[in-house]
């Protein structure tokens, strides 16, 4: 008898978790949609990646070859060091720039509204319009050169863009100046969620600022720090825009980045095999650093 009214429990359970057409339509059509235009161009670009093509002749499978020709490339090598250079810059700078904003703007009092929208500004300003607006700046003459004359400095003054010393700095800069604002927009909606009782507890104890943002504030923030890890990470290996606009990875690659090496060969030497070699190279990057955040976050919440 039991095991009889257990088995239609167990039906009348399965027929209540019927998922319905609508809900079935909003899963399957996004799927659909990513399936052709983002995870079949990830496929054909791996399949390409072991072919020489320079896409108007058939493929030609070359094996492993391209990928023996990017770890004697000299080009390559320096365009990886520079992609994680860039990773460290620009991402630990984005982190910390956004979450000093959000700390300092994250109390609702007069006038925070402005500060925040004009950190924000920049981040409705495409990385091209970006780019030109700092290439002004950074002309002989331009506003770098006249501030540093202005206090002082004016032995530091050089052709930022021209030297193979400064290209990859100076266009870093005009990156962060996008970024940390939309860093801030992320930190101040995780700041929102941080339960103040914890807070006015810790206070109560004798804790310090300093020892409520970091035991209080930082733990109860993973989950945002892990998408915010992710989208500094994506965004370091995909910028090519503001570089492009900037140097075009020169002078001489010294600023030249994979995004940046991958176009070039892909699309002005007609070598898409490797170019597309180099994209899964980026792809692994990113997905190697993604998933060791996310194992050792695991492993401190077990």
């Amino acid at each position: 008898m039991t095991t009889v009214i257990s088995t239609n429990s167990t039906a009348r359970r399965r027929r209540s978790f019927r998922p319905s057409p609508l809900l079935l339509t909003f899963v399957l059509v996004p799927f659909a949609i990513e399936s052709i235009w983002v995870f079949w161009p990830a496929i054909q670009g791996v399949f390409f990646s072991f072919t020489r093509w320079d896409g108007l002749s058939a493929p030609v499978p070359v094996g492993f070859d391209n990928y023996v020709e990017l770890a004697g490339d000299p080009v390559f090598r320096g365009a990886l060091g520079n992609s994680v250079l860039w990773l460290v810059l620009f991402g630990g700078l984005s982190i910390l720039g956004g979450f000093g904003m959000a700390l300092a703007l994250q109390r609702e009092r007069r006038g925070v509204g402005v500060y925040r929208a004009a950190l924000f500004l920049p981040v409705v300003f495409s990385m091209v319009v970006t780019a030109l607006v700092w290439r002004v700046f950074y002309q002989p003459d331009g506003l770098v050169d006249q501030v540093l004359t202005a206090v002082g400095l004016e032995h530091l003054i050089r052709p930022w863009l021209a030297d193979p010393e400064t290209a990859l700095y100076a266009v870093i800069i005009p990156a962060l100046w996008r970024q940390i604002g939309y860093i801030m927009v992320l930190y101040l909606a995780g700041l929102k969620a941080v339960d103040p009782a914890v807070h006015e507890a810790a206070k109560v104890d004798g804790a310090n600022n300093w020892q409520r943002l970091w035991h209080v504030t930082i733990p109860q923030l993973k989950g945002v720090n892990a998408v915010i890890l992710s989208v500094i990470v994506i965004d370091s290996l995909r910028s090519f825009d503001i570089v492009w606009a900037l140097t075009r990875g020169g002078p001489y690659h010294s600023s030249e980045l994979l995004s940046t090496y991958m176009y070039s060969a892909a699309f002005q030497s007609l070598r898409l095999g490797y170019g597309s070699a180099i994209a899964v190279v980026i792809f692994l990057l990113a997905l190697a650093v993604i998933i060791g955040y996310l194992v050792r976050a695991f492993r401190e919440e077990s």
